[in-house]
């Protein structure tokens, strides 16, 4: 009953939009007094605050009843305050502290929601992304009934397609660069093999991309330029892998628009290497 009346009282002291109300909360000395405002704070979606006074009790809290309650509700405070690298370390520190918590479900899951929040556009740095990913991958691996399951698959899915797109930047980067350096056996074609390379690693990592015909493409064409651009010695024997690649990409994408281009490189290849 008394514990009743305290939050009541509690609630109608932050519901009064008294401007120096929290500073008073923050300044008191009694943590259960703070934990509880905090918590109200959190339900009326004042999550600045509520983080606030959280930091200032969650330590206090070690070895009480409330103590996983309240790393949780930091946690989310510092998610819905979209503090997400925060969060996301908060969010593994319940895990790592509490593996068979009343939450840790939902924590194994906002970690990789957390860092998912926070990953860049695939053109940016994407270690945020790596990180996202192996903490999806992981929360499936400890809940794989949980009923976050699916959205969990789908975002992991999505930044892996994040990753390929930055792999398929730095390929069409490489081919667009073909001939702009330096003579043709030293820079250009130091460029379409960083091409072939970068698409190639790629379709390696993820064979069911999307994405999978625009590596391809770029392949072709790279290693038809790089056989244009070699030197004599090596002009019959790279012209012959252009050709094959050209075969390899009507056998796998015979509608795709690309086809023509490569029926014209094979006819070009052969020109060389029938002759």
């Amino acid at each position: 009953m008394k514990k009743n009346l305290l939050i009541i009282g509690i609630a109608l002291a932050l519901f009064s939009g008294c401007g120096n109300e929290y500073n008073r909360i923050y300044k008191y000395a009694d943590t259960s007094y703070k934990y509880e405002c905090a918590k109200q704070y959190f339900a009326l979606g004042k999550f600045q605050q509520a983080s606030s006074l959280l930091q200032d009790v969650v330590m206090v809290q070690k070895g009480r009843s409330s103590a996983q309650e309240s790393l949780y509700l930091l946690a989310m405070a510092e998610y819905n305050n979209r503090d997400y690298e925060s969060a996301s370390a908060t969010f593994k520190k319940y895990f790592q502290s509490y593996p068979r918590g009343m939450f840790a479900e939902q924590s194994a899951y906002y970690i990789g929601q957390s860092l998912y929040e926070s990953t860049p556009e695939p053109r940016l740095d994407q270690t945020p992304t790596v990180g996202a990913i192996s903490a999806y991958q992981n929360f499936l691996d400890y809940f794989p009934d949980s009923k976050y399951r699916d959205d969990a698959q789908a975002k992991l899915f999505q930044l892996q397609d994040n990753l390929v797109r930055k792999e398929l930047l730095s390929a069409k980067l490489y081919y667009n660069l073909g001939g702009y350096f330096g003579n043709i056996n030293a820079n250009t074609e130091s460029n379409y093999e960083a091409c072939i390379i970068t698409a190639q690693n790629a379709l390696r990592a993820y064979p069911y991309t999307t994405l999978r015909e625009d590596f391809s493409v770029l392949i072709m064409k790279s290693k038809y330029y790089l056989a244009k651009n070699s030197s004599e010695e090596r002009k019959v024997e790279r012209y012959r892998e252009a050709e094959d690649e050209c075969y390899a990409f009507l056998n796998e994408f015979p509608e795709s628009k690309m086809c023509d281009t490569a029926l014209d490189y094979i006819e070009k290849c052969k020109k060389i290497t029938n002759d």
